[in-house]
């Protein structure tokens, strides 16, 4: 074969597995686009601005006239038969409030599915980063299993040789007994997240057999100063404040209904008996004697001062969850770095010192057991900090949304 044929069909089938691997392994971004594509939850919210739409297309009717037919007498020579028209003349504003209250409940419709985004976005983000963290943990316990298996052959060796008690190789099948519980009960925690990542991109399964490592681990939060300038730009917290124009809306609507309505009616009646034709004008009005709507005014009052405390308790709300989150994100990510650059490190090295002293006969295999102990806690509580850190970051994006727009 030629060697350009063979160099195209080797660069063919390169391209072909590069392309099948990036394929199996999910990016936050796809998977981020795929849940606003697909998440059903998202898709039902979405169906709130056109039902919000609907309800400001009725506000803004007015009431329907009424025809009317009635007959006096049932006998033709002497029946009198009218006809009348009706139409209802709202007062007051009830229209125009009408339309206000539902025009603020088109703007929260918005408001509440931005706020929704925002969430799903997180979530997506935490069940993603949980996916990483599953991956890692098998990846450790991998590790694990690799280490006890070899101080199992070590322990062994020196056992058949005479060099050791072989209660040093039953401790250290023990200890490789315990790994592998470890890592099958890593793998059915990988199994979890991809099932819970999947379900919130929409899908029943997972289509994909791993999730990619982002360049950036977690992204720079931005100071506390800087996110509480922009916390009355939150959808949280515009949702609050809109919610306070509602409530004195409804306060306007249930004032107007105060004022009754006017009915004015116009008709034609025909009297059989004396062949005379009549034309009947008419207006009627209720006489607010008693119900002057007086109970809803107090209530709608009431919604709208509660409306107001609430909006207070979101702002104080967030604040705090703010400062907690960037306070929970600094420690972790000391925690990290501390981990990456000393405690990891550190660990494997006195694995990897107790494993050769133990093989030299300088020390028993109690030493070499504590080691690998201390290094599997440091791995873990390394798995514990990079989950805090994810956590403060998913809870800023769940109050400012994408960070990015920083």
């Amino acid at each position: 074969m030629p060697i350009f044929v063979r160099n195209l069909v080797g660069a063919t089938l390169l391209w072909m597995a590069t392309n099948a691997v990036q394929a199996q392994s999910l990016t936050l971004d796809s998977a981020l686009q795929t849940a606003f594509a697909n998440n059903p939850d998202l898709a039902a919210a979405q169906w709130e601005i056109d039902i919000a739409r609907g309800g400001r297309q009725q506000a803004g009717l007015i009431p329907n006239p009424v025809l009317s037919v009635d007959a006096e007498d049932t006998r033709r020579d002497t029946r009198t038969t009218g006809v009348k028209l009706s139409q209802t003349l709202e007062l007051g504003g009830k229209r125009g409030a009408r339309i206000d209250l539902a025009t603020r409940g088109q703007d929260a419709a918005a408001l509440a599915l931005e706020q929704r985004r925002n969430l799903l976005r997180a979530e997506v983000i935490e069940r993603y980063y949980g996916a990483l963290r599953a991956q890692e943990r098998l990846d450790l316990a991998q590790r694990s299993l690799a280490l006890a298996e070899r101080g199992l052959v070590v322990a062994n060796g020196r056992v058949t040789a005479g060099k050791t008690s072989p209660v040093e190789a039953t401790r250290a099948q023990v200890q490789l007994s315990e790994i592998r519980l470890e890592f099958n009960r890593a793998q059915m925690g990988l199994s979890d997240a991809y099932r819970s990542l999947a379900a919130s991109t929409g899908s029943a399964t997972a289509d994909y057999q791993s999730v990619a490592t982002p360049a950036q681990s977690t992204p720079s939060l931005p100071p506390v100063a800087q996110l509480l300038a922009r916390l009355e730009q939150t959808a949280e917290l515009r949702l609050a404040e809109l919610q306070i124009l509602q409530g004195e809306a409804s306060v306007g609507l249930e004032k107007a209904q105060r004022i009754p309505d006017l009915d004015v009616s116009i008709g034609s009646q025909y009297d059989a008996g004396a062949r005379e034709r009549v034309n009947l004008v008419g207006v009627s009005m209720p006489l607010p004697l008693f119900n002057r709507n007086q109970g809803n005014i107090l209530a709608a009052s009431r919604r709208a001062d509660q409306a107001r405390d609430l909006r207070n308790a979101t702002e104080l709300r967030l604040r705090t969850e703010t400062r907690q989150a960037l306070d929970l994100w600094q420690t972790a990510n000391t925690e990290v770095r501390a981990f990456n650059q000393q405690i990891l490190p550190a660990a494997q090295s006195a694995v990897d010192s107790a494993t050769r002293g133990f093989e030299m006969g300088k020390f028993n295999f109690l030493d070499v057991l504590d080691a690998q102990r201390t290094l599997i806690a440091a791995r873990t509580q390394y798995l514990v900090a990079t989950a805090q850190a994810t956590d403060a970051w998913v809870r800023i994006e769940r109050i400012y949304g994408d960070l990015a727009r920083f």
